[in-house]
């Protein structure tokens, strides 16, 4: 194996912490945002948001954490490979990989949970308008009986 191995992923891994943070940034908005509409009326929807939420930050801070350590023991392994340390470059580098993959797998478990809960938010807006609708034939049929 080559220095330039592991330099490869470099930018790959670089890329992929900056979209950890995007994730991460959206995330603490969208907690903001539940917090403020909590204070201002309780709502079913909002804590079942919410307990999701605090889900999605744990499996984040997790990926972060894999992703920052592969990109570290990559930088170690190019360090190693640097100084003719054959074995441990590879054995750094084979870690790298194995931490830049637990990254995916808790990135794609973090992706599942924000699908389930922006079902929860289709479904409450959905309650909502049936009940909007609900609400206007009940107006109609009234004003109707009244003519």
């Amino acid at each position: 194996m080559t220095l330039t191995t592991p330099a490869l992923l470099f930018p790959a891994i670089s890329l992929l912490l900056l979209a950890y943070t995007n994730r991460f940034l959206t995330l603490a908005q969208l907690i903001r945002k539940l917090a403020d509409e909590e204070r201002n009326r309780h709502q079913e929807a909002n804590a079942t948001q919410i307990l999701l939420l605090r889900k999605r930050i744990s499996l984040t801070k997790r990926m972060q954490l894999a992703g920052v350590l592969s990109f570290l023991l990559c930088t170690l392994s190019m360090f190693a490979l640097f100084l003719s340390l054959e074995l441990l470059g590879v054995v750094l580098f084979g870690t790298s990989l194995v931490l830049l993959s637990v990254s995916l797998i808790y990135s794609l478990w973090e992706i599942q949970i924000s699908t389930n809960a922006l079902n929860v938010q289709l479904k409450d807006i959905e309650e909502l308008l049936a009940s909007d609708s609900r609400q206007a034939k009940s107006r109609r049929e009234h004003h109707d009986r009244g003519k």
